[in-house]
């Protein structure tokens, strides 16, 4: 079974082609729905080298960093074969 953790923002890094898909009217809302209510479904990450890198969650991931947030809920999830 999964569970949460926290983690730094700081320290997850957003692939390029990940990040091409960000909306801010999406994020804007999240981050009013989060000051709201909290966060329901927690980010998804994977280790690689020393790192956290996001696989699930990038507006969710910018929507905590707006509101100022140094830490964020996660799940571990394994890296995807191609």
């Amino acid at each position: 079974m999964l569970k949460d953790e926290i983690i730094d923002i700081a320290d997850i890094y957003v692939p390029t082609k990940r990040r091409k898909g960000l909306n801010e009217e999406t994020v804007a809302a999240l981050a009013e729905s989060i000051l709201e209510e909290g966060m329901k479904v927690p980010i998804q990450v994977r280790k690689d080298a020393g790192r956290y890198v996001l696989v699930e969650g990038l507006h969710r991931l910018e929507a905590c960093r707006a509101l100022g947030e140094e830490k964020i809920t996660c799940l571990f999830v394994a890296a995807r074969k191609s």
